[in-house]
């Protein structure tokens, strides 16, 4: 399965990161999962609890003063999962 690449930089306004990513170009693909670290190369967290099935995010959970890290995976009709893509950073001012 060929992986999501995430855009890059993640765009912030100090409340909120919106992420986009280019689509995998594999066949049968329903969506994405968006996965966050504190740490720059993981551990990830998963952010959505359902997939999402555009190539946008927008993630409102951020404090002030941190840095975030994603990376998204993509998902087939077979429930199966894509290594991670690319990962991108955002720092939220404080």
């Amino acid at each position: 399965m060929v992986n999501a690449a995430l855009g890059g930089p993640c765009v912030t306004d100090g409340r909120s990161v919106l992420l986009s990513w280019t689509a995998s170009t594999s066949p049968g693909i329903s969506g994405y999962r968006v996965h966050r670290s504190n740490t720059s190369g993981g551990p990830y967290t998963m952010l959505n609890t359902s997939l999402v099935t555009g190539v946008t995010y927008t993630d409102t959970t951020v404090q002030s003063g941190q840095t975030y890290y994603y990376v998204v995976t993509a998902v087939d009709t077979s429930n199966n999962q894509s290594g991670y893509s690319n990962q991108a950073s955002a720092a939220i001012p404080q």
